[in-house]
């Protein structure tokens, strides 16, 4: 089993950035997907951004495309996002989660990932 554990999410000022960590323990997730997904209020939860089990392939949502970068450390057992230019309408609950074994490349759907973190808040006020 492994624990997902989310940090970094705050009140920012929109314009402005943030980065989000996600740290994992317990089963090593260096060989799998990683990816973020966020939950508005009232809303469903979306794909993000998704990193390959080496760090060396990215996906990003056109939402987020160009302002949002996700990549995760050498050992592979932390995964960052970094987000700029903050919009008040990116106010939501960030999770990072882990990838099913064998997935495709890029996993996008969240029943393509089957461990989650609990969440971070962020809230982008104008």
């Amino acid at each position: 089993q492994v624990q997902l554990v989310e940090s970094g999410g705050g009140l920012v000022q929109a314009g402005g950035s943030l980065i989000l960590s996600c740290a994992a323990s317990g089963r090593t997730v260096r060989n799998y997907a990683m990816g973020w997904f966020r939950q508005a209020p009232g809303k469903e939860r979306v794909f993000l951004a998704a990193v390959n089990w080496s760090g060396s392939s990215t996906y990003y949502a056109p939402s987020v495309k160009g302002r949002f970068t996700i990549s995760r450390d050498n050992a592979g057992n932390t995964v960052y996002r970094q987000m700029n230019s903050l919009k008040p309408e990116d106010t939501a609950v960030y999770y990072c989660a882990a990838g099913k074994p064998g997935g495709r490349w890029p996993q996008i759907r969240g029943d393509e990932y089957d461990n989650w973190g609990q969440g971070t808040q962020v809230t982008v006020y104008s």
